[in-house]
């Protein structure tokens, strides 16, 4: 199981995204934005979304960390792992 991200590296990842979910991934059979470019979706701070790790075995930092809306989220391959 991943080691979950602190809130100063979510604070640094969030800053890094501007807001905006970093998604760039192809989900083939859905409508834009998931068409792989990248999401459309834009959120708060504390709105909705998810702190996922690139690599589920790596470390919890901020360059192993990508800002995704809940949607995008639920579509990666380790969504709920």
């Amino acid at each position: 199981m991943a080691i979950p991200f602190s809130e100063s590296v979510k604070d640094e990842v969030f800053q890094r995204c501007g807001g905006r979910c970093e998604c760039t991934r192809e989900h083939t059979g859905l409508p834009a934005p998931h068409h792989g470019g990248r999401c459309l979706t834009t959120f708060t701070r504390h709105g909705a979304w998810h702190a996922h790790h690139i690599n589920a075995n790596g470390p919890a930092i901020a360059s192993n960390c990508e800002a995704l809306c809940i949607p995008c989220h639920e579509l990666t391959q380790t969504y709920g792992r």
